[in-house]
């Protein structure tokens, strides 16, 4: 019989929540973006290790362009920062069925709010790369498309999948690659600058639904597919370093724990839609908890907490890593 581990923290909103991303900036990183039915909610938390105790305030709703449109996935400027005066908050959303949407906020009002168009299907990965100078994303139209946030918001580089783009990762140490996850189970790192592929990997299962990179350690990368956790350890590409089992029904979302020592990841699969999380090579979860809907999941930056979405409610649970 398998352990239910109830959120130690959650935030009850008034709308279904459909995705959300907390910050992982330096200068921001208590700072979410909720996307509701009609608005993006920003939204300030405190843990209980650094205010005493679990608190929230909602800071500013800003409108969805197109009502009607349901936001896919959030990802927040590199240059986001709460420690300026005004602040400056960049966030970018997919909208709709192929539009990119930039919003920008001194948290007091919106200034701007600047519409992408290239795509011609859905937009499932955002990315912002080479230090923020481009803005990268990957859709189900076969493409991974890059633009440029500095000058006139064009598109000026694609590059072709052979099916289509689920995810695409920056990493803080390495800004002129990306990591870009296809739906049949390939995994490449490309060199922006160069436009050419360093290394590609590949899945013994598909569909791969989900694809992330360690901040902790730049060799190790992760994909779920099929249902299972396949990690990859580029230093020996060719074969996976560990293939785990985790969700019977399939997977829809993998995420590495950012600052831990040890590896440390969390998903959420079917069936019965199932937040776990797990340590290393350790087949018995540290977490695992049961979900009404799927509306994201992220860890917070500094403190060892994975957050998921369940309908209204934006859970919080702890997590025993070091």
């Amino acid at each position: 019989m398998r352990t239910i581990t109830e959120p130690d923290h959650s935030i009850m909103l008034s709308e279904p929540i459909s995705c959300f991303e907390i910050c992982e900036n330096d200068f921001a990183y208590n700072l979410i973006c909720v996307a509701q039915q009609k608005h993006l909610s920003l939204i300030l938390i405190g843990l209980p290790e650094e205010s005493g105790a679990f608190v929230w305030n909602h800071v500013q709703d800003m409108e969805i362009p197109d009502e009607d449109a349901r936001c896919h996935t959030i990802a927040f400027s590199p240059d986001t920062s709460l420690n300026c005066t005004p602040n400056k908050v960049s966030v970018c959303a997919s909208i709709g069925k192929c539009n990119l949407t930039l919003f920008h906020t001194n948290l007091n009002d919106v200034t701007n709010v600047q519409c992408l168009r290239g795509h011609s299907s859905y937009i499932n990965g955002i990315a912002w790369v080479c230090d923020g100078e481009l803005l990268a994303s990957v859709s189900d139209d076969f493409t991974c498309k890059f633009w440029n946030i500095g000058a006139n918001f064009e598109n000026v580089i694609t590059f072709c999948l052979s099916s289509a783009g689920m995810s695409i990762k920056s990493h803080p140490e390495d800004p002129n690659k990306v990591l870009v996850a296809e739906k049949r189970g390939i995994v490449h790192l490309y060199n922006v600058r160069s436009k050419q592929t360093v290394v590609s990997v590949e899945s013994p299962k598909f569909p791969l639904m989900s694809a992330d990179w360690a901040n902790n350690n730049r060799l190790f990368v992760t994909a779920l597919a099929g249902g299972d956790i396949v990690t990859w350890d580029l230093s020996r590409p060719f074969v996976p370093a560990d293939i785990k089992q985790v969700h019977e029904d399939g997977g829809r979302i993998v995420r590495f724990a950012p600052g831990s020592t040890e590896i440390a990841m969390a998903t959420i699969g079917r069936p019965d839609l199932t937040l776990k999380v797990f340590v290393a090579k350790s087949t018995v979860p540290l977490i695992e908890s049961p979900l009404k809907t799927y509306g994201g999941l992220a860890w917070h930056q500094r403190l060892p907490y994975i957050s998921a979405a369940s309908d209204r409610r934006l859970c919080f649970w702890k997590v025993q890593i070091k």
